[in-house]
């Protein structure tokens, strides 16, 4: 499967902002999909996880209740609705999909290019 993300942009703190990662195929359905981060100089991060039906949902602790995680498998897409965004949160935003929904990076076979998101004080 491929992954093509998008969505990223500069907001200031307190504003919001939804990636979205499409996905090729038509196998899209059997993936567990995520949302990870890599901010400059620091190892890439879990942010938030979604299994294969949505039904089944996990978050890092530090966005939980700011961000959420939802998928719509007739459009292949799964989405990351970031609200209250504060400057910590700036990094490249990678989406990823694996045969389970867990926060291990490694889980993940299939990787999107990254989107920027910028938040500024």
């Amino acid at each position: 499967v491929q992954l093509q993300a998008s969505g990223g942009g500069s907001v200031q703190a307190g504003g919001s902002l939804r990636l979205l990662c499409v996905a090729s195929g038509r196998t899209f359905a059997i993936y567990g999909m995520a949302w990870f981060r890599q901010a400059p100089g620091k190892e890439r991060e879990f942010v938030a996880a979604i299994s294969r039906g949505g039904g089944s949902t996990r978050y890092e602790d530090s966005v939980k209740g700011r961000f959420s995680i939802s998928r719509d498998n007739a459009k292949n897409t799964v989405y990351l609705q970031m609200n209250s965004l504060k400057p910590e949160d700036t990094a490249v935003y990678y989406c990823a999909a694996g045969f389970s929904a867990t926060t291990v990076r490694g889980e993940y076979g299939f990787w999107g290019q990254g989107t920027q998101v910028t938040v500024s004080s």
